[in-house]
């Protein structure tokens, strides 16, 4: 898929991926960071709920750094129980690839922590294997500004498309008035 194509969402192409919001990773984050980064989060679990797309969860040596944090967790649709992995990238976590190929979806949806680590590192190893990855830039994050944009910009010349929670949202509802479109713009305000 190359052109146009690469950069529109649709729910039937489209797969949500949350990278290790867990407890420890969050509490070294900015207050003002952790708050926007969970709600975004939150706001795309309940789009890809209400849109019929799936999500993919993982988490970073979760003995270590602690379960998905109890907002997200909360919000999850049943049957995205987290994987647990070791690698930094998602990639390299047993049975996760296996699992994203299953969803047949072309396009991920890449949101979590820390954006220059396990996130750069999953949307190279996605890239490289074909997908078309989102990075939503208000929903990822790195205990510093200086990694995090340096992440940002590192994913967008890798060939990630730069995005936000709100600007997806919208591509994936495509049109205004529907009931979709009334509880889902009420999420991201």
């Amino acid at each position: 898929m190359s052109g146009i194509q690469a950069f529109r969402l649709r729910p039937e192409e489209t797969v949500l991926l949350v990278v290790d919001v867990q407890e420890r990773l969050m509490a070294a984050m900015k207050e003002e960071v952790r708050v926007q980064l969970i709600g975004r989060v939150q706001a795309l679990i309940e789009a890809a709920k209400r849109l019929a797309f799936p999500v993919v969860v993982t988490e970073q040596y979760p003995k270590g750094l602690g379960a998905t944090v109890s907002e997200v967790a909360g919000a999850l649709p049943p049957g995205a129980a987290p994987m647990a992995k070791m690698s930094f990238s998602c990639c390299g976590a047993e049975g996760f690839l296996e699992r994203l190929k299953s969803l047949r979806r072309s396009k991920v949806l890449l949101t979590g922590a820390e954006t220059h680590v396990c996130c750069y590192q999953t949307a190279l190893d996605l890239l490289e294997r074909g997908f078309i990855v989102h990075a939503v830039a208000d929903a990822l994050c790195s205990r510093s500004k200086l990694n995090w944009r340096t992440g940002l910009a590192a994913l967008e010349r890798a060939g990630a498309v730069p995005t936000t929670a709100e600007q997806a949202l919208f591509d994936l509802l495509r049109v205004a008035g529907t009931e979709d479109f009334k509880a889902l713009s009420q999420l991201i305000r």
